[in-house]
């Protein structure tokens, strides 16, 4: 067996303290799972169905949310015949989509749930290679697209992401945490823990536009948790009430499609605020057990008490964290911030990432500024007076504050961390009471 560049420690060291994209090469050449083609995995998989999502290629650069997709089920043998060009009964569901006009994508598939049958198949992803012991294919999910299938731009509420590239190529589009405010974040629509060869490495909270490049891709990929993810949760469980809250009271512009086919129904208010309690002391029990154990944090408010992206609570002063370098060489590529000196925008410009099975290339950016493509709304999108909205969730004119503009100020990720930290606060008062 060839000697892998970096050991499962040193690579899990770099995943927590890289703060920035990249991309591991020669990490992966003997997992099993680079075995798995779209041909491949139609005969693993055999007569059992699984859901697409279609869209019409466009040149329009508005987004594409899932709630305004069709949806099929087919086997990956119709739609391996669909990529082939056929249009006979061999494509099944696929004969109402020409190729010419329409990409589909198989996202999010459990791969524990594909194949509950096969649990072999789980040894073909080898996470623990990457620190990560014992996890492998039943913690992981599979997307296999077309060209031009794509995911909005969002970013996890939860941990870090490590995708493994098996089949053709796909353009990443990323935007840091800061750039937040150009990319005019939205919970509609509403989907748990998403704000809208080769492996790369997506850090905490980054945001991403990903699409297909190439006629059939194949990735498979895994959400690392991390300690630092319990205010996360609590942020997500405070998110999931009030949307709930409001999309659920009858009025007259609360008839939109609100939630994201991924999820699986609406919670009740009751199981909101139960799970809401459940994730608050969960965040408690955390920092009280590290406060516990270190004497200076003594007193100090849940705001003072920060993690930091090891999960270890620290004071915005005199508590420094450990450090370590991360080395970039051939084996380890980084994705560069490139400033457009024809932009006046300060906005970090990052570069486009292009995965592919055999070779890792990395392509500028246009521009500065996020386009529409890459953006949950348009520039325009959402007006709070005056002239009619351009981001499609208002079908005629409004001059006046909507449910879903409400919720894109109460559920502003500033907001939201402000109103977390408030919460916790409280509840540490009444348990020193």
């Amino acid at each position: 067996m060839a000697t892998k560049p970096f050991s499962p420690t040193e690579v899990q060291k770099i995943i927590q303290f890289l703060h920035k994209p990249a991309v591991f090469l020669n990490m992966t050449d003997d997992w099993p799972g680079r075995e798995w083609t779209l041909e491949h995995l139609a005969l693993c998989l055999g007569e059992k169905s699984v859901c697409f999502r279609i869209g019409k290629q466009t040149e329009e650069k508005a987004p594409l949310f899932e709630t305004e997709c069709t949806y099929v089920k087919a086997t990956l043998a119709e739609f391996l015949c669909w990529t082939r060009g056929s249009s006979d009964s061999s494509v099944g569901p696929f004969t109402a989509y020409p190729l010419s006009e329409y990409w589909a994508y198989a996202d999010y598939k459990y791969l524990a749930l594909l194949f509950q049958d096969n649990t072999a198949m789980f040894k073909g992803v080898v996470w623990s290679d990457f620190g990560y012991p014992g996890r492998d294919g039943r913690e992981s999910t599979l997307w296999i697209g077309t060209n031009g299938a794509n995911t909005p731009c969002h970013l996890d509420s939860y941990g870090c992401n490590l995708v493994f590239q098996v089949q053709g190529r796909k353009r990443w589009h990323l935007f840091p945490p800061e750039d937040a405010e150009c990319l005019y974040p939205t919970r509609i629509p509403y989907e748990e823990s998403s704000v809208f060869s080769k492996v790369l490495f997506v850090p905490r909270h980054w945001w991403h536009y990903v699409e297909s490049i190439d006629p059939v891709t194949v990735s498979v990929n895994s959400w690392i948790e991390m300690e630092v993810d319990d205010e996360a949760r609590v942020e997500e469980a405070l998110t999931k009430t009030i949307v709930c809250a409001l999309k659920t009271t009858p009025s007259l512009d609360n008839k939109d499609n609100w939630l994201n086919p991924t999820e699986e129904g609406i919670a009740s208010h009751d199981e909101n605020m139960q799970y809401l309690n459940l994730a608050v002391k969960a965040c408690m029990d955390k920092i009280s057990s590290y406060a516990e154990s270190r004497p200076e944090f003594a007193g100090q408010s849940s705001a003072a008490l920060k993690q930091d992206s090891l999960g270890h609570l620290k004071t915005t002063a005199n508590n420094p964290v450990p450090s370590f370098s991360v080395s970039f060489g051939p084996h380890l590529i980084p994705v560069m911030c490139v400033a457009d000196k024809t932009q006046k925008q300060t906005t970090a410009n990052f570069k486009e990432t292009s995965l592919s099975k055999d070779s890792a290339q990395v392509f500028s950016q246009n521009s500065a500024k996020p386009q529409a493509t890459d953006t949950p709304g348009k520039e325009e999108g959402v007006r709070l007076s005056g002239g009619p909205a351009e981001d499609g969730r208002h079908s005629e004119k409004y001059s006046h504050i909507s449910t879903n503009d409400v919720l894109d100020c109460l559920l502003h990720p500033d907001v939201i961390t402000l109103v977390t930290q408030l919460m916790l606060d409280r509840r540490r008062e009444l348990d020193s009471k």
